[in-house]
């Protein structure tokens, strides 16, 4: 079985391009998962399993801009794993269209990883049996490839951004909520390009980009404080039409949270990927290691 949460768009989801923004997203995907938790299975009763989880990873794949509509966007969502302390959900973002093939525009799909959280003690739990009950209603096999490992964090000052935390960024539970991670790493992604392309040649085209995929990890929670913690942000691969921009946030030497994002250099005019003049593909192959 799967679920389907109609999740209606603001003006205010947009960004500059006219889109829904990225991060903007990952709202959706939370305001679904939450609507399944809270609605189905005997396990919504007392509401731990939509609220009492924590997020361990996202891996979002941007596969088409959504721009406004009145409409409410659709987004079906399922588990694709259970394990005794954690599960996997999936998710796909989309409008019903008859004209293109299988009825559906897909717009975004996604998985987390989520466990079980006891707050009080900062710790994880294992699933209950009704909670395993209730997940299973939604339950659809899925195969999670192995991950490959993280590279060695590269502390470069153009790479540098301090993130200062916002009292609206925090949830109930004194955590910056998951979603507010997809914006400090937007925020450090600006300040990085803004830096190294500050200069360009007269005469160069502007280009615009946009984001394919978003891989975030979350490691150790990332409380309020008037302290900023440390953003380092450098770049991985370049390719004809696009790149891919590594991030970690840290307090001293803890690792917080890890990402991993590709951009894709986009032509306005034709709403496709474009290949940007090489200035550009210079500017980040000096950031290359």
């Amino acid at each position: 079985m799967r679920h389907v949460y109609e999740c209606p768009m603001r003006w205010a989801d947009m960004d500059l391009l006219g889109h829904v923004n990225n991060v903007v997203y990952v709202d959706y995907l939370q305001e679904a998962r939450v609507d399944m938790l809270r609605t189905h299975g005997p396990a919504a009763q007392t509401g731990e399993l939509a609220e009492g989880v924590v997020v361990v990873r996202h891996e979002v794949t941007y596969a088409a801009p959504l721009t406004f509509d009145f409409r409410p966007v659709r987004i079906e969502s399922w588990v694709t794993e259970i394990r005794a302390a954690s599960f996997t959900m999936a998710y796909e973002i989309f409008h019903e269209d008859p004209d293109v093939e299988g009825g559906r525009r897909v717009y975004l799909r996604a998985t987390t990883l989520l466990t079980p959280y006891v707050f009080a003690t900062e710790r994880p739990r294992r699933l209950t049996p009704v909670e395993k009950e209730t997940l299973t209603m939604f339950l659809e096999p899925g195969d999670s490839g192995p991950r490959p490992p993280a590279a060695p964090v590269r502390r470069d000052e153009v790479g540098h951004y301090p993130v200062q935390v916002r009292f609206s960024d925090v949830d109930v539970y004194r955590h910056v909520n998951n979603v507010k991670y997809f914006e400090y790493f937007q925020e450090a992604r600006i300040v990085l390009t803004a830096r190294i392309w500050k200069d360009l040649p007269p005469g160069t085209p502007r280009m615009a980009m946009v984001v394919a995929q978003t891989d975030v990890d979350y490691r150790v929670p990332i409380l309020f404080r008037p302290e900023p913690y440390d953003l380092w942000s450098w770049v991985s691969h370049v390719g004809n039409r696009s790149a891919t921009i590594e991030s970690a946030i840290y307090d001293g030497e803890t690792e917080l949270s890890r990402a991993s994002v590709t951009i894709v250099f986009f032509d306005l005019a034709t709403q496709r990927s474009a290949e940007p003049p090489e200035v550009y593909r210079e500017r980040l192959r000096e950031l290359l290691p």
